[in-house]
């Protein structure tokens, strides 16, 4: 050896085994810094999703309630008002403090920084591994596993609300195994907040409270008097308050009525307002009458064999160790933090297929379980691993078939990029995309068509084009080629269309193998005049189907749509509907809900966003469904409306009242008049006093209503006959203002204004009720009788 060498040979052996030591300890950080890595490249090739737009405008809500620019946190999606902020907030704070403008840059961010996240989350998935398992090899593999779920690798993008909520409850768990490891008060403190955290994100995170506290009260019951008691009563407390304390302090919309956001949010959880039919096993049913195992089937045929097959292998383990010695479970720390990894995964889709709840578009409501199955596939690894160890090459054959498993996993991702979110495993048909399109929803979200607008501007360079698709799919592109494509709703105006689940058009022949290999859900065609270029063969059907009962009874309403009811089903219909016409939705109104029958998260009365549709178009008719839910009933205002899903811009296009139950709105104003009480306001805008099963309400009627009468402000005077029946804020003034716009309780159907108020319950003395002119003054005004 060269002399110097020599001499520093000691400290360059002492230099490799630093590094090598230092490898194996972090070799988990280098690879979640690899993957980030590799994120940052990546970001760009995602496309946007339909929640996106909702989700900033919850941050905006939020954001202007914080800084006093609104007295109320209000959305236009009103029931999502009920989602946390703590990650949408920063995402759109950093908006601002960059300075971006373009939506193409504010998107790149978004993605960005949401998969950051979930790289932190794999992060801690590695570190909680080599806790349970106290072997590094094994922790890598629950990394790897982690990241190379294809269908969440996408969503780590393109998922601000489900991703998320994954990545922060993996911390959770880590921070909750340490909590009981340490055993001290500052570990659980740092847990309270991180499930306050959590559960600000999604409701569900109270779960894992309960679970902490369950937990610590087997401690309570294992500990041998008051001197073990005190310590484990006390941290016990202290996480209990620290997250409901954090919970607060990051929700905003909690701040008011903090009881009322805990039963929203758990009602809303459990019972989702929004039906939406689900494709799925060749089937078209609603989301609120799927099989039992509709959630399961989703995970088993969307997860990657490998680590489905080790997930088994680690909840079969620890059901076993449970029944063996289940004293042991509660005993001892680690194998009880196994059986809550499988009740974590376990309970809730089994609550879910027990409610009836309603779940869309896969199991992305419950990627979260991902995060538990992962680690009890991690666990089935390690266990793998010990029972082989004896056996000769058995350690290596575990691993040399993980590591084919995940590799083959890693080209699928690779083929289908990034359009993962249509992974499916070998469980389902993959060769044949036509029959997988009749058998499960594909592509939900439209991603794909981002590739075919990049194959149209690669195939047609500098042309301006014209195509049938959604604007936002173009705000996401860079100036340059967003100035080259329009974006239109009428398929004979545009050069193209574009879905994101067709039907069996006709592809573009020169679709080029590079895009189509991608793009297997084929979703490019050439505009033309044709029926359900979206829908997929079972659609048709099941539509078809629909008609068919629809139409065997005669409609309730003649207009523009004929509307049929077959139950709690409404039925919107056209027949000989032109190919080319614009996008038409449809909706329903109920004036007003009864209080006492509505879910916590209803707004206010007559609502009516959660139950409206959009067209189909099947053999020349178009036809358009609506459900209603259950606790629905009374009058309802049938609507059809031009532009998006009641975005701002629509017109109301005709409107119509229908009763589900008589006597109905109608029937009331006639007898009301036919008694002539009270007296009619100016140009026969009559108000009359009704009573419902022993509920007082009001209502309004005016035939040939203008639409500037249909606008103008109503004040109601409540004067009741007690003081003491009032409420605080009221008894300044000695009566309750209840202002309105006739909108909030009623609508314009037919060019007739109606609304219905509901009044309070005490004794009232009298009421006093007319329009006014913000600034001007009263327009007309009535006095009614007493109310006992």
């Amino acid at each position: 050896m060269f002399p110097p060498l020599r001499r520093i040979a000691p400290q360059l052996a002492g230099g490799r085994r630093a590094a090598r030591d230092l490898l194996i300890a972090h070799n988990g950080l280098l690879v979640c810094a690899l993957f980030l890595l590799a994120g940052l490249a990546l970001a760009g090739d995602y496309g946007i999703n339909y929640d996106e737009r909702a989700q900033r405008q919850i941050a905006q809500a939020n954001l202007d309630y914080i800084l006093g620019q609104a007295d109320r946190i209000d959305t236009e999606l009103y029931h999502d008002r009920v989602y946390g902020v703590v990650f949408e907030l920063p995402l759109l704070l950093a908006e601002g403090i960059l300075g971006l403008e373009d939506y193409y840059y504010v998107h790149r961010l978004r993605l960005t920084l949401t998969h950051l996240l979930f790289i932190v989350g794999a992060f801690f998935c590695w570190r909680l591994a080599y806790r349970l398992t106290d072997n590094r090899l094994v922790a890598i593999l629950a990394l790897l596993l982690f990241l190379l779920h294809p269908r969440l690798y996408a969503h780590s993008y393109l998922n601000s609300k489900d991703l998320p909520f994954l990545a922060l409850l993996v911390i959770a768990l880590y921070l909750l195994e340490r909590a009981f490891r340490k055993d001290t008060i500052g570990a659980f403190v740092l847990l309270g907040i991180a499930v306050g955290i959590l559960t600000n994100l999604r409701i569900m995170g109270l779960g894992l409270l309960a679970a902490a506290l369950a937990m610590r009260g087997l401690d309570l019951l294992g500990a041998a008097g008051w001197p073990e008691r005190k310590p484990i009563l006390m941290t016990a407390g202290l996480f209990a308050l620290t997250a409901g304390l954090t919970l607060y302090a990051i929700t905003p919309y909690a701040w008011a009525n903090p009881v009322d956001y805990l039963t929203t949010s758990l009602s809303l959880t459990v019972n989702h307002p929004v039906v939406l039919p689900q494709l799925f096993q060749g089937q078209l049913i609603l989301s609120n009458e799927l099989p039992p195992h509709y959630a399961a089937t989703w995970f088993v045929i969307t997860t990657p064999p490998p680590i489905l097959l080790l997930g088994i292998i680690g909840m079969a383990m620890v059901a076993v160790r449970a029944l063996r010695r289940p004293g042991a479970v509660f005993r001892n720390t680690r194998r009880r933090f196994l059986l809550l990894l499988a009740t974590c995964f376990l309970l809730p889709p089994l609550a879910a297929a027990l409610l009836g709840s309603n779940q869309y578009e896969g199991w992305r409501q419950l990627y979260f379980l991902y995060a538990p199955f992962c680690l009890l596939a991690a666990v089935g690894g390690g266990w793998l691993l010990t029972a082989l160890a004896r056996r000769p090459y058995g350690p290596a054959g575990i691993y040399g078939l993980a590591g084919l498993g995940l590799a083959l996993t890693l080209l699928q991702m690779a083929q289908i990029h990034p359009l993962q979110t249509d992974y499916f495993n070998f469980l389902v048909n993959r060769t044949a995309p036509e029959r997988l399109r009749a058998q499960y929803a594909m592509d939900y979200w439209k991603l794909a068509v981002g590739d075919g607008l990049q194959y149209l501007l690669t195939r047609h360079p500098g042309e301006p084009l014209t195509v049938r698709t959604g604007r936002r799919h173009l705000n996401i592109l860079p100036a340059a080629e967003r100035q080259q494509l329009t974006a239109d709703s009428v398929d004979s105006r545009a050069d193209y269309a574009l879905a994101g689940q067709p039907a069996a058009y006709q592809p573009d022949l020169a679709f080029n193998s590079r895009y189509r290999r991608r793009l297997y859900n084929n979703t490019l065609s050439v505009a033309r005049p044709l029926d359900d270029f979206r829908m997929t063969p079972a659609a048709i059907a099941a539509y078809r189907e629909i008609y068919r009962q629809a139409t065997a009874g005669e409609p309730i309403i003649r207009a523009d749509y004929d509307v049929y009811s077959n139950g709690r089903r409404l039925t919107f219909i056209q027949e000989n509907c032109p190919a080319d016409g614009p996008d038409v939705w449809f909706g329903v109104k109920p004036l007003p809900p009864t209080p006492e029958t509505l879910p916590p998260y209803f707004p206010q009365p007559g609502f009516y966003a959660p139950w409206h549709n959009q067209r189909v178009r099947v053999d020349g008719v178009c036809l358009a469904v609506i459900q209603l839910p259950d606790y629905i009933n009374g009058d309802l205002i049938l609507m059809q409306r031009s532009g998006g899903n009641y975005e701002p811009g629509g017109a109301t296009l005709w409107a119509e009242l229908h009763s589900l139950s008589p006597p109905g709105l109608r029937e009331l104003i006639a007898q009301g008049r036919q008694r002539q009480q009270p007296p009619a306001g100016p140009e026969d805008f009559a108000v009359f006093l009704d009573q419902d099963g022993g509920r007082n309400r009001l209502l309004y009627a005016k035939t040939d209503c203008s639409p500037a009468e249909y606008t103008t402000p109503v004040f109601l005077h409540i004067h009741p006959a007690r003081a003491e029946d009032l409420p605080p804020a009221a008894r300044a003034v000695n009566f309750e203002n209840r202002d309105f716009s006739l909108d909030t309780y009623g609508g314009r159907p037919g060019g007739e204004c109606v609304a219905i108020v509901p009044l309070p319950d005490y004794p009232i003395k009298t009421i006093r009720t007319g329009q006014y002119i913000p600034g001007q003054g009263e327009l007309w005004s009535v006095a009614l009788p007493a109310v006992r």
